[in-house]
């Protein structure tokens, strides 16, 4: 059991770490996954990737939980009102991905998770987080902040947040490169990235867990340890991702997470192709 708690603490630190960035969680778990397998069923560790995600959701509400909180005695009505917008239009926002993504999700875990698949959105959108900073390079922002953001232009960084569902393309890439593309401002981008993974992580491990169960499993003891610790680990470690993404973008673009996920996926496709020669 020693050794499962710790495979679970560095499987919750590359989730934690990951899933605020934009380089795919997804991406790094499978990779990880060749190295430090849990000695549990496939389907609880399909399962368990998905659900500690909720301990990122968890450090994206403690950092912002008073700037999301609508009831909060300290705002003034002005103030309360603006977060009920923020809501909003993150509901607006992750209506594509309840429309488009509910039927299609199990068709993508069954065919899409591969290596060919997750080397190739790595590469892809590495591409194009340098191609659109090249793009942008000297150009305003339309939104420079969250209270100009329109429900036209949620919805359009939601539609992005649909194409997250194939793997390695990152949630969190996906939308902060859509919002940089239809006008918002770095930060603005990230931030409405972090808002919009509440809804969207925390449906999706309720989805995962209710599937889990519908299917006649259930959670032995040691299987509950590792939820909690994995969960745990996750949150705090995303505290500190988001903290320094928050701090980063202040000052650089994003052109370095472009780099590095090209690399990566130069390091998956070289692994996995040595790996099926050799085989």
């Amino acid at each position: 059991m020693f050794i499962e708690i710790i495979k679970t603490i560095i499987l919750g630190i590359i989730e934690g770490f990951t899933e605020f960035l934009p380089i795919s969680s997804t991406g790094h778990l499978y990779l990880a996954d060749e190295f430090i397998k849990l000695n549990e069923s496939k389907a609880f560790i399909n399962m368990f990737m998905v659900v500690i995600q909720f301990g990122a959701i968890l450090a994206v509400i403690l950092i912002y939980f008073h700037k999301l909180n609508p009831f909060s005695p300290k705002k003034n009505h002005r103030e309360k009102s603006q977060t009920w917008s923020i809501w909003f239009k993150v509901l607006v926002a992750i209506l594509p991905s309840v429309i488009i993504g509910l039927p299609l999700n199990d068709w993508m875990d069954a065919h899409l998770t591969s290596w060919q698949v997750i080397s190739a959105t790595l590469l892809i959108y590495g591409i194009l987080f340098i191609v659109v900073e090249n793009w942008l390079k000297g150009k305003r922002p339309q939104t420079a902040d969250l209270e100009s953001l329109s429900y036209k232009t949620a919805f359009q960084i939601g539609l992005f947040q649909v194409l997250s569902l194939v793997p390695g393309t990152s949630r969190s890439g996906a939308t902060i490169l859509g919002g940089m593309t239809v006008g918002t401002s770095r930060f603005v981008a990230t931030e409405f990235s972090f808002f919009l993974a509440i809804p969207t992580m925390f449906g999706a491990s309720l989805l995962k867990i209710g599937k889990y169960f519908m299917k006649g499993n259930a959670f032995t003891s040691s299987q509950t340890i590792i939820l909690l610790v994995g969960t745990l680990v996750s949150f705090i470690v995303a505290y500190a991702s988001i903290k320094f993404l928050l701090d980063y973008i202040k000052r650089n673009d994003f052109k370095a997470f472009g780099w590095y996920r090209i690399v990566l996926a130069i390091v998956v496709i070289a692994y996995f192709g040595i790996k099926a020669m050799v085989a």
